[in-house]
């Protein structure tokens, strides 16, 4: 029967047993999938086997079939690949093999299976959940085991989590490993294209340098490079094809375009039309002329051509050679994308995969299709496997009949708003005909990486929209003075991979400067406003649709984004900005319990940024394996912080004498960084020692994760298309008159989709005291860190993920 939500979930798995294995190749983020899957288990009351090398360890069965403990997992988080190894199997193919796996199975009373893999793993994994019972019946007549263990393990219950770097599972937006190898690729790109950056003869270039010059003046400054030093110049420019892997999906290729702003991409799943080579041709000299010293190609390895011929990265370098006598360089990434240590994401990713397969094992009935536990938006979802399977083939039918339409939308929503913001940036030809709107964009609070990404994209998608782009330097205050230049496609070459702000950002809200800032508005003509920045944006934001009763000039369409590393303005389950200080926080905590190694019991205490939000302190503390995360909005008191001590002067006692503890800034008045290791140091003297860092201003730097820079461009584009729509509503009589709630928005993720979200209506779900959000989507993720660092604490297992269906998506094609 389904075991009830309401059941205490330390009791679900008692009398049962589950074996984890990792198959097909090894993707980063699999430690952390089987970290959870193990600790979870066991704090179900279940048994846990590891099961090692993949289908070939289930099949030789013996000291590869391995019972886990909590400490078997322990210092696994932060490292590549699966420490239980992965490998090919001839034998699970074959009927024979599948029967001495499912007498090794058996023997160990084993009835339920979490396979982290690819596609083929896990079709593999439910043809042995199909055949369970046939398998059994053999076994029974050979001999091998009794008709009691037959009807004792009389079902088999299959959960598995996709682990592959190429993203090419449908019905997921993400699987693990895709992260971190594009954290590999940008780090590539990133060093590659900085070759060609600038030209280090060019004195005028050397002045920029030295003066620190605004950005009307290095324009200027390289107007004239272009006419007296045009050799110089044009001796360091380069062209670039890089390829990466995905010899059936596309999904890091595209990514990669977004990231890195590339001049053109090659995916299997949209080969270019006819005449292509021509048409690559134009756009690159189309770049040069327009003064672009670098062009990037990124080419996927499964790339081909309208008749299914190979597009390889040594053909379009003799293409570009050849043709336009370019300096062209190739770069093959090859198994570099697979290596690293696993990003912040899918250390989460699996984690939080791992808690819900777990579930999903134990809540199975016989009559419950074999699931896949995918991620949607920031939702953990549960699909049926076959239904993914199913539509992944779809997609490579598809590709091979040439309904490549098709194949973009199966690969799900994600992939195709990704290629159809690709897409849209990648026309570097405005309109003829103008609109005749001045839309201006600023950064408004602390800079964060991935604003530059977003003002770039705005820009471009603004232009080709036929408007004409301002920048505001230095947020309101800018605004208010008069620092707004027009920027062009050229101003924001370059920009996507760039910390911090190029325009300047300040904290000033414009309420004192209500006056100024209308004129300025009236001056410049500005017809709509995007506001790029933390929680002052928003509050700014606010302040002037407050003031469109008393200053007309306010009634203007405006958008906010979103791009703080507090991750704390409402309207948004993520900020541009977040992702990147999340992995800053989590590389030094492996760096600083690294440093321990060669130590016995030490403990450190690390504080993060965030004001009273703790997402960096949650979020940090499950990637980097934390015993304790302490924050504002979960509220402690000192037999808390009794209970953490009493828990870590047990954990010393084991094999594991380190304890990791995170305090995020405003978290309690009192209870201060100071406070808390003066405490532990006491506390623990004779058992442990402590350590403690004050991250700072480290976390904010740094140049954007992969996840910042394509979120930040799908932002900007999508903000300026929202305005564009905004604009036509709201031009009345030969002028622009926006006063509804509905024409000043909050752009945010929220669930599963990009939503638009007027000012006035987030109000209520604000604590402007504390400058955060009252609702906050992974507060419900602090348990599963708590449970992982084996707290006695209780799971709420009544929001339980559902079971969902991919086959829709097929229908509705199909009409």
């Amino acid at each position: 029967c389904v075991v009830s939500p309401t059941m205490d979930p330390t009791k679900m798995g008692i009398g049962r047993s589950i074996a984890v294995l990792t198959s097909g190749g090894d993707a980063q983020g699999m430690n952390a999938a089987v970290r959870a899957t193990v600790r979870v288990g066991l704090y179900t009351g279940a048994k846990v086997y590891f099961v090692h090398e993949g289908y070939q360890g289930l099949v030789d069965g013996g000291e590869n079939i391995r019972l886990a403990t909590w400490e078997s997992v322990s210092m696994m988080l932060q490292l590549g690949g699966t420490v239980i190894g992965s490998a090919r199997c001839k034998d699970f193919r074959t009927r024979e093999g599948r029967m001495q796996a499912a007498c090794n199975l058996v023997k160990r009373g084993i009835t339920n299976l979490c396979v982290i893999g690819g596609d083929g793993s896990l079709t593999g994994a439910n043809a042995f959940r199909t055949e369970w019972s046939g398998l059994l019946a053999d076994l029974v007549r050979a001999g091998k085991i009794t008709e009691d263990e037959a009807k004792k393990s009389s079902h088999l219950n299959i959960v598995g989590m996709v682990g592959s770097i190429d993203n090419d599972f449908c019905g997921t937006d993400m699987t693990i490993g895709t992260d971190s190898a594009l954290h590999r690729i940008i780090e590539v790109v990133d060093a590659i294209t900085t070759t060609a950056q600038r030209s280090d003869h060019c004195p005028h270039l050397a002045t920029v340098r030295s003066e620190n010059c605004c950005l009307s003046n290095i324009l200027y400054l390289l107007v004239i490079c272009k006419k007296k030093c045009s050799v110089l110049l044009h001796s360091h420019q380069r062209t670039f094809i890089l390829e990466v892997m995905g010899r059936h999906c596309g999904y890091l290729a595209l990514v990669t375009a977004l990231a890195c702003g590339a001049d053109w991409v090659f995916i299997p799943e949209m080969p270019p039309d006819e005449g292509w080579e021509d048409h690559l041709c134009r756009r690159l000299t189309d770049q040069r002329t327009r003064g672009s010293r670098l062009n990037v190609i990124i080419v996927a390895e499964g790339a081909m051509d309208r008749e299914g011929k190979p597009i390889s990265s040594d053909q379009i370098k003799k293409l570009v050679t050849d043709r336009l006598g370019f300096d062209t360089r190739t770069t093959i990434l090859g198994h570099v994308q697979r290596g690293g240590t696993p990003s912040a994401f899918d250390r989460i990713l699996g984690s939080r995969m791992g808690v819900e397969a777990v579930m999903a094992l134990l809540e199975a009935t016989p009559d419950t299709p074999a699931c896949v536990v995918s991620l949607s938006g920031n939702q953990a979802v549960r699909l049926p496997l076959m239904e993914c399977v199913q539509v992944t083939k779809d997609v490579t039918a598809a590709m091979s009949q040439g309904r490549f339409d098709e194949a973009i939308k199966l690969r799900g929503k994600s992939f195709e708003n990704n290629w159809n913001t690709y897409k849209l940036l990648a026309h570097i030809n405005p309109p003829d005909v103008k609109s005749n709107i001045n839309v201006a964009i600023m950064n408004i609070g602390a800079p964060c990486a991935g604003m530059n990404a977003a003002v770039r994209s705005a820009v471009r998608m603004g232009l080709i929209q036929g408007h004409n782009m301002l920048a505001v330097y230095d947020g309101f205050d800018g605004l208010a003075h008069g620092q707004i230049e027009p920027i062009t496609w050229t101003s924001v070459s370059g920009w996507t991979g760039k910390g911090g702000s190029m325009l300047g950002t300040k904290r000033t809200l414009p309420a004192k400067l209500l006056e100024e800032i209308s004129q300025n508005i009236a001056k410049f003509n500005i017809h709509a406003l995007v506001i790029i920045g933390g929680f002052e944006a928003y509050v700014g934001g606010l302040e002037l649709v407050q003031a469109r009763e008393k200053y007309e000039e306010m009634c203007i369409p405006m958008v906010v984004i979103p791009a703080t590393v507090s991750n704390n303005v409402p309207g948004s389950d993520f900020s541009i900005g977040a992702d990147t200080a999340l992995n800053t926080i989590t590389s030094t905590c492996d760096r600083i319990k690294q440093s321990a190694a060669g130590t016995k019991r030490r403990v450190f205490i690390v504080e993060t940024m965030g004001g009273y939000c703790g997402y960096l302190a949650t979020m940090a503390g499950l990637a980097a394996g934390a015993d304790a995360a302490y924050i504002f909005e979960d509220k402690f008191n000192i037999k808390d912080l009794e209970v953490n001590v009493e828990h870590l002067v047990e954990k010393m006692k084991t094999t594991v004498k380190r304890g990791l503890i995170l305090r995020n800034e405003n978290c309690n008045a009192n209870y201060t960084t100071d406070f808390i290791f003066n405490l532990y140091s006491e506390e623990g003297k004779g058992v442990f020692d402590c350590r403690k860092n004050v991250l700072g201003h480290m976390q904010q730097g740094g140049t954007p994760t992969p996840f910042d820079r394509n979120f930040g461009t799908k932002m900007g584009a999508k903000s300026v298309l929202w305005l564009t729509e905004k604009l036509k509503e709201c031009y009345r009589h030969g002028r622009i008159f926006a006063n509804t709630p509905d024409s000043a928005c909050v752009l945010g993720m929220k669930k599963r989709s990009l939503t638009f979200q007027p000012l006035v209506e987030l109000k209520g779900d604000t604590d402007f005291e504390h400058r955060i959000p009252k609702t906050q989507w992974w507060l419900k993720i602090r348990p599963i860190m708590k449970i992982l660092a084996k707290y006695d604490i209780k799971l709420d297992t009544s929001e339980h993920a559902d079971m969902e269906h991919v086959i829709k998506k097929r229908t509705a094609l199909a009409k």
